[in-house]
């Protein structure tokens, strides 16, 4: 009853808590301890929990199923990351969440995981009301590949007190997504005091590069948050505001690969004297015809002779050197022979290249990749709000809005290939992928006693999108004509969920809590298109190219290589992209809370849901805690659960242009890939099937344990979760062969479909596979307190192993073409199955001393695999089953704090304090000495040694 009655009065137990969550299991790692306190009996109990129970909150170590606190607020102050996805990567060893680089709108939203299954399998709450997710679908090279997430990075961590976690499934309670667990992030609820933290820091590593020194990747951040009473009955009101600045970071290598060829070096002197050899060139392309042709071979002789070091190079297949070739040359055809760098080696091409960087003051490092976290600026707004409207009831609303300014890049588009126009970009030029994510979320509702039940009704909107721009590009086919930038269009889901709850505690037995509820959620999702140059190729008339655009209409360069269009690096949402979509849910449920005697809790809960799109879908979980002693109980529980495909996978469809590997080929190159929706003619040629749910069964089992004469705390748990139907975006389908079409006649009306779509593969979101997943989680935690020493000491250690069962579920259409292990491959196998550590360990150590707070912690993450298929041997071919190993790492973390007063603190620290990278990329997986590390797999991220100040202030 002492819990029941701290629920209703709103009171906060407060317990300085870090939370390690992690393969299904979270951690508590006890920072200070300060349980709250029975006025009435003096006695202690554990902090209240309100998620895994609608009985109105019960303490952790009560709990039929593990839940446990993060309490945000105490350790902020300690740690270096000040995002809640980062913040979590460090703490909680279950809890996967690394930067991306070179992934479009991945580099602005990091894809997190739970348990080792996807970003869109755990379900995440505000004060208990359920989160809208993201509008961006992750379908480049990363993990959690093809799922939808929820932006936890559009949340200021600043305007959160703890994040309760339950970590069991839950979709009978819940609803969809909750197959891993549920995160409950709670609003600050305090009053009377202005608190700010001011955050400067970077990293200071000897591996930053691109003429930047040791030091780069510069962040500060400012956090306010001030709270007030409004009326004397309980009323407040708390507002948070948050701003980040972020400048990216360099960690490619230096760019090795050919950079200029002969004819870059003559365009170079032609343009030194003001001539501009592309303008001459389309003319006689335009044309069609011989005329101006003697005039710009003439221009060729010319310029050529500028170019002193043709004088010590041979001309291809010939003695002769290439100076004299060039001038003995008297047609386009014979220069164009001549002078293609496919005939030279590659040596000579990087001779070329160098003369010409010392002729032009460059260096190789001047055409290097943006590798690294993205440039980013981040602004955000939150505010808590509760006003009493009689002694029962109260109305109450909460939420913000952010905005965050993204800046990354793609891949260098080099003087050399056909990708740039060197008519507009003579040194060629890095593309850049620029994003505006806006986020805004309202929630509202009463909550009271009506006739002894607890009724809390509330309407909850959410929205997030992303639009894009691409800058520093061109539409290659418009030449001259083309802008430098480009909206690029952009993506917007929509979320509206309205909630009727009931609950009430009946005298019955030891207790039996009653609940049952209903929900509506309405959703829609839109892609809208980019400006039409973003999109289109258009012909030497400026006219968009059809399927019938003859091939001499088509823009070329000078060896007769097609001038791509669209914007390059992103090519924009086309018009026949445009997507609005809604549907609907309903759901109902019931929850039974049995105490039938003060040692034996049971729960048991039951939820149908029925969707517009797809249908219905009825769970059940059952639960149930054993006191064996006061120190020690025995939990366990069963469930069934399921995921609802995301509005998003069955309908999203773009291209984009990937580095990627193709069937039959020998290693990753950058390729035009078409993302069909689920419903498209295209998949359905390909015998892509419907989506629908996912289903999961889970078991879990665990135990608590104290030892109160030693301070120490033992808690172990371990679960299973067997997921039928799961949904994966599939790999890149190749355009069909003559011989596929042979044997596959359905096949012939795909490729014309692609042809006219202008892509060389098609990748589709389906019900893929069966997985399982296994998990235990140990943690020790202990504390000692003497005189003005406090020693927190937490040691926990998660194992986690996900893998696919059964057989791939690929329709017999795909089967007889020999493309099942497209529709499920190796790739995708390594995402789900290698791309997250199976071993995943902090020990962490806390002294506060007087005035002074140190802290140290030392994280060990597991061995990891790369997704793309890589040469190991050296013999230039990339086997499938072949992967660049990250070998296990121990990062340590350090920070010391220091109470100037009772209103200031000052902490200084360091993250990865030794300094240590990912394993290096083996040389053929580097693209040419850019990404020097994994750039889709990565346990703790690629950035080094980063250093901080941290002042906090309090009034």
């Amino acid at each position: 009853m002492i819990q029941k009655s701290m629920f209703n009065s709103g009171k906060r137990a407060v317990l300085s808590t870090a939370v390690i969550f992690f393969s299904g299991i979270y951690l508590t790692q006890a920072q200070e301890t300060k349980p709250v306190k029975d006025t009435t009996s003096g006695k202690q109990i554990e902090e209240v929990v309100l998620v895994g129970s609608r009985s109105g909150g019960r303490s952790k170590a009560d709990s039929p199923v593990p839940v446990d606190v993060f309490n945000l607020k105490d350790i902020q102050q300690s740690l270096p990351q000040t995002n809640i996805n980062q913040i979590l990567n460090t703490i909680a060893p279950s809890f996967t969440s690394t930067i991306q680089t070179n992934a479009d709108g991945s580099d602005h939203l990091d894809p997190a995981q739970l348990r080792g299954l996807g970003p869109d399998q755990t379900l995440v709450l505000i004060n208990g009301k359920r989160r809208h997710t993201s509008a961006l679908v992750n379908v480049n090279g990363a993990p959690g590949r093809g799922t939808v997430g929820t932006d936890l990075n559009a949340i200021p961590a600043f305007a959160l007190s703890r994040i309760e976690v339950l970590r069991d499934g839950a979709s009978a309670q819940y609803g969809s997504d909750a197959i891993a667990g549920v995160m409950n992030l709670q609003l600050k609820r305090d009053t009377g005091k202005l608190t700010g933290q001011f955050n400067y820091g970077g990293y200071l590593t000897s591996a930053a590069n691109d003429h930047t020194g040791n030091y780069d990747g510069q962040q500060f951040q400012v956090d306010l948050n001030y709270g007030n009473k409004i009326g004397q009955k309980g009323g407040f009101y708390n507002i948070t505001w948050s701003s980040q600045f972020r400048d990216p970071t360099r960690r490619a290598g230096t760019e090795s690969a050919p950079i200029y060829n002969a004819y870059n070096a003559i365009e170079k002197r032609a343009a030194e004297s003001g001539v501009n050899l592309s303008s001459y060139f389309n003319n006689i392309n335009n044309l069609k015809g011989t005329a101006g042709e003697q005039d710009f071979v003439n221009l060729i002789h010319q310029y050529a002779q500028g170019v002193g070091y043709f004088n010590s190079i041979n001309a291809p297949g010939s003695s002769d050197l290439l100076s004299s070739s060039i001038q003995n040359a008297n047609s386009i055809s014979t220069l164009q022979a001549l002078l293609n760098p496919t005939n030279y080696t590659t040596t000579q091409l990087n001779n070329i290249t160098n003369q010409e960087l010392a002729y032009r003051g460059q260096t190789r490092k001047d055409f290097n990749q943006q590798v690294g976290q993205s440039k980013l600026n981040n602004h955000q707004l939150f505010a808590n709000i509760e006003v009493p409207i009689s002694d029962d009831w109260k109305v109450y609303t909460f939420g913000g809005y952010s905005i965050r300014d993204g800046a990354s890049g793609g891949f260098y588009r080099r003087p050399t290939q056909a990708r740039t126009f060197t008519g507009l970009y003579i040194d060629g030029y890095l593309p850049e992928i620029h994003t505006k994510i806006q986020d805004v979320s309202l929630s509202a509702g009463i909550k009271g006693k009506w006739d002894g039940w607890n009724v809390d009704l509330s309407n909850t909107f959410g929205q997030n999108s992303f639009d894009y721009t691409i800058e520093n590009t061109g539409n290659t086919s418009l030449r001259f004509n083309s802008p430098d930038s480009f909206k690029a269009g952009g993506l917007q889901f929509l979320q509206n969920t309205i909630n009727l709850d009931f609950s009430k505690e009946f005298d019955v037995f030891e207790g039996l809590n009653v609940a049952f509820g209903a929900e509506q959620r309405h959703e829609n999702f839109k892609i809208n298109p980019g400006e039409e140059a973003s999109y289109t190729a258009y012909d030497i008339y400026g006219n968009p190219q059809t399927p019938t655009t003859l091939s001499s209409d088509k823009p070329t360069d000078f060896f007769g290589a097609a001038l791509a269009g669209s914007s390059q690096v992103f090519a924009g949402f086309r018009e026949a992209n445009r997507t609005n979509k809604n549907r609907n849910a309903y759901a109902a449920y019931a929850d039974l809370e049995f105490n039938f005697t003060n040692w034996l809790l049971v729960d048991a809960a039951i939820r149908y849901e029925d969707y517009s799109d797809f249908g219905s879908t009825f769970n059940y979980k059952l639960a149930s805690r054993i006191k064996l002693t006061d120190d020690f109980n025995f939990r366990f529980a069963g469930s069934t659960g399921f995921r609802a495909p995301s509005i998003h996978q069955i309908y999203y469809n773009t291209t984009s242009t990937l580095f990627t590997s193709l069937p039959g080929s020998n290693g990753p190159t950058l390729v035009e890939v078409g993302t069909f929706s689920n419903d498209s003619d295209i998949a359905k040629g390909f015998g892509i099937n419907k989506l629908k749910q996912e289903t999961s069964k889970s078991v879990s089992t665990g135990f608590t344990y104290k030892i109160p004469s030693l301070n120490l705390n033992i808690t172990a748990d371990a679960y299973f979760i067997r997921i039928d139907d799961r949904i994966a975006l599939t790999d890149q389908f190749a355009r069909p062969t003559d011989l596929q079409i042979q044997n596959n006649p359905n096949l012939g009306p795909v490729r014309d479909a692609l042809d006219a779509a202008n892509v060389n593969a098609a990748q589709f979101f389906a019900n893929s596979i069966d997985t399982e997943t296994k998990g235990l989680d140990v943690v020790i935690s202990h504390n000692y307190r003497t005189g003005s020493i406090k020693l927190n000491n937490d040691f926990a250690v998660n194992f986690n192993r996900t893998k696919k069962v059964g057989d791939i579920h690929a329709s017999d259409l795909l089967k007889n073409a020999s493309l099942e292990n497209t529709y499920f491959g190796e790739k995708s196998r390594v995402y789900l199955e290698d791309s997250v550590p199976k071993v995943k360990a902090s020990l962490s150590n806390n002294v506060k001393w007087n005035d002074f707070n140190i802290y140290l912690r030392n994280t060990y993450y597991g061995k990891v695999y790369g997704a793309d298929s890589v040469d190991l041997n050296g013999d230039g071919v990339a086997l499938l089953n072949e992967h660049q190993l990250i070998s296990d790492k121990i990062i340590t973390d350090l920070s010391i704090g220091y109470d100037i007063n009772k209103n200031f603190n000052l902490t200084i620290g360091t993250n990865n304090l030794f300094d240590i990278y990912p394993t290096k990329n083996v040389t053929a997986s580097t693209n040419n000495d850019q990404f020097i590390y994994s750039r889709s797999t990565s346990q703790f991220g690629q950035n080094g040694r980063y250093v901080f100040s941290k002042l906090t202030v309090s009034f």
